[in-house]
């Protein structure tokens, strides 16, 4: 039998997640020393309580409350504690003292990520994050290290769970949003309190994360533009499948140039209009997908599951592996690549297209009123529907389908059409992917 060197691993947090990373590594330790070419030594497990309960049976030995004599006494720290603080303290500490650090926290890296790459780079340290995004499903290292020769012009995801659920029910069951976040509640596929799910604030991190990553560039969190689902209904999932598509919330990134012929970059995160033959569009349940378009390898698909304790134990160990190898190989870590440094373009500057639905009075000369407030805004209408079934007597609906235009011009049209007498309510603004 081969005898391997230990490398001493620290685990912080021991939740859904935290809990399944300690009990694959003490199941598969041996299997995974034979891929890691050392042996991975859980030394300690740091939580609050240690008499609390939890699901998984682990020796009451490992866990302590002391964290950071943990840390300091372990050449890889695992941190899976989620939120800004104490992570963040805990991680520079780690990366500090010169152990590398596998996470799984994207608030953290969203928030504090140049900070925390700086620390690692400093000393020669490295810090792993395939569980921040898309859970089980591998995507930062293939944009890290497989298409780090490429150019990718442009990535969609959807990246969070418990929308795509919300939004999926809607799509195939009728379920209004209320009903669809009281069975995503039920199921465990959302929080007591869902609002970083369903105000797009868990999306809006990942996109951050996965846009100074494809760029090389650093985008901040409060860059990125955000929207959530609860403006969406049933109405409009139920008109958008007519119409051939499917309401979708997006994390997107997105290399741009703007009319100086600067190159730049922008994140947003809203529910969007994806055409059914798309492979987004396909993306059903609890399931993530992030959609990668490249210059030379082209469009790429990675789907899986997106959260669940077990499988995003399967993307921690895997950096877990990596960060092992690394100490067994020895040399210092790779720093991110933030050289680029592109401007984070607003909103406003992004080239999209719109589809506007109108409840306007049914009378002489209201097409020609809405014509006149795109053209007036410099929005080209590629197709108008216009019906009075289901609607009050002398009343319409109107559904506007846009060329592309930019982003602040079509605002601009909506928010005018808001203020005419012939234009009832404006009750729903989607964008349309395929731009």
């Amino acid at each position: 039998m081969i005898e391997y060197r230990n490398v001493r691993v620290a685990l912080l947090g021991a939740g859904s997640v935290g809990s399944q990373v300690a009990r694959l590594l003490l199941e598969h330790g041996d299997e995974l020393a034979s891929r890691a070419g050392a042996g991975l030594e859980l030394v300690g497990i740091a939580v609050r309580d240690v008499d609390a309960p939890r699901d998984v049976d682990l020796p009451a030995d490992l866990f302590t409350t002391d964290a950071e004599s943990l840390i300091l006494g372990a050449d890889i720290v695992v941190e899976l504690i989620g939120g800004i603080e104490p992570a963040r303290t805990l991680v520079l500490q780690a990366l500090q003292s010169g152990a590398d650090v596998v996470t799984g926290n994207k608030a953290l890296l969203a928030t504090h990520g140049p900070e925390l790459f700086a620390a690692a780079e400093q000393v020669g340290a490295q810090l792993y994050y395939e569980a921040a995004v898309a859970g089980a499903i591998p995507i930062i290292r293939p944009l890290h290290d497989s298409l780090a020769g490429d150019r990718i012009e442009r990535i969609m995801g959807i990246v969070n769970g418990t929308t795509n659920f919300i939004l999926d029910l809607m799509d195939r069951e009728g379920s209004t949003f209320e009903d669809a976040l009281a069975t995503a509640t039920e199921l465990g596929y959302a929080e007591a309190d869902p609002t970083a799910d369903i105000e797009g604030y868990d999306a809006a991190q990942k996109a951050a994360i996965l846009a100074s990553l494809a760029f090389h560039t650093s985008v901040p969190l409060a860059a990125v533009h955000r929207e959530g689902i609860t403006s969406v209904t049933i109405e409009q999932v139920r008109a958008a499948r007519k119409a051939g598509y499917v309401v979708k919330i997006l994390a997107t990134a997105e290399r741009l140039t703007d009319e100086n012929g600067t190159e730049g970059v922008s994140a947003r995160v809203y529910p969007a209009l994806v055409p059914e033959s798309h492979p987004l569009a396909s993306v059903h349940g609890a399931k993530n997908a992030v959609f990668v378009e490249a210059e030379a390898a082209g469009d790429l698909m990675f789907y899986g599951a997106g959260a669940g304790g077990v499988e995003t134990a399967s993307a921690v160990l895997g950096d877990l592996v990596s960060a092992a190898r690394r100490h067994v190989i020895g040399g210092p870590g790779i720093a991110e690549s933030t050289q680029s440094e592109l401007p984070v373009f607003p909103i406003g500057t992004v080239r999209t297209r719109y589809q506007i639905t109108l409840h306007v009075a049914d009378a002489p000369g209201v097409l020609s009123t809405v014509a006149g407030v795109l053209a007036k805004h410099g929005v080209s209408v590629e197709t108008v529907e216009q019906t009075t079934a289901g609607a009050t007597p002398g009343t319409a609906t109107l559904v506007i389908g846009t060329h592309l235009a930019r982003e602040a011009d079509l605002a601009d049209t909506v928010r005018t059409l808001r203020g005419e007498d012939v234009v009832l309510d404006v009750t729903s603004v989607l964008r349309v992917v395929g731009a």
